[in-house]
Order: C-alpha cells, then structure tokens, then sequence
C-alpha cells in the first residue's frame, strides 16, 4: 500500500493559497494609493490643495474602526464554537454523539479558521494599510 505524499499535498494547498492571495493583496496596497492620488488630482483642480490626504485619512480611519470590529467578532464567535463543542462534550444536551453535538463539531469547524486565522490577519492587514498610508503620504500632498 502506498503512503499518501503529505509534502506535495502541502505544496499543491500553498501555491494555491499564495494564488489566491494575489488580487486581495492588490486591492489592499493599491487601495491607498489609487484613493490618495485621485481625490490629489481631484483636490488641485478644485483648489482643496489637502484633499488626497484627507480622503485618505478617512479611508484609513474606516478601515480600523471595521477592521477592529470585524476581527473582534471573528475571533469572539469562533471562540464561542469552540467553547459550545467542548460544553456538549462534557455531557450537556446529550453529550457525544447526540444532534446538538453534530451541530457542535459543525459550528466548531467553521469556528477554528475564524478565531486562529480569519480574526488575526485583520489585524496585520490594519497594520499594512496604516504603514502604506505613511510612506506614501507625500504622494497625496500638492
């Protein structure tokens, strides 16, 4: 019997993450830029010399304030999967292998990638936007 190659399963799974990472990666480092130097160009030619930093300001203000609260939620509710399974696993509403426990491992896988994974990477992407927005600000100024 042959044993399955873990390695290249791993590989095939990377590549296609980092693939699939390439159009939101975009999106997130362009964002700023595009956002600040069109509402520039917009703010010269109606005399708001200060209106790409503005705007882009604003963006950034947004994009914490969401990115916060969604990553909160994200990490709170795949928490609170977890926490349920493991309380049906004690015995509660019928323990393993009841409904309430199928539900519970349902709940539990959708909840895993939120609270280790989905949540945490908010963050770094709040931390990206902020550091783009920084060294890129001459950029926005007339």
């Amino acid at each position: 019997e042959e044993k399955p190659d873990y390695g290249r399963c791993v590989s095939i799974v990377a590549q296609s993450a980092l693939r699939e990472m390439i159009k939101p990666g975009i999106l997130a480092v362009g964002g700023p830029i595009v956002i600040g130097v069109v509402f520039r160009m917009i703010g010269a030619a109606t005399g708001q010399e200060l209106l790409g930093a503005k705007a882009v300001a604003g963006m950034l203000m947004f994009a914490t304030v969401a990115g916060i609260l969604m990553a909160l939620f994200l990490n709170t509710a795949g928490g609170a999967w977890d926490n349920a399974k493991k309380y049906v696993e004690t015995g509660a509403h019928g323990g393993k292998g009841s409904e309430a426990h199928k539900a519970a491992v349902t709940g539990d896988t959708v909840g895993d990638p939120f609270k280790d994974t989905a949540g945490p990477s908010i963050h770094v992407l709040i931390k990206m936007l902020a550091t783009i927005t920084l060294v890129m600000a001459p950029m926005f100024l007339d």
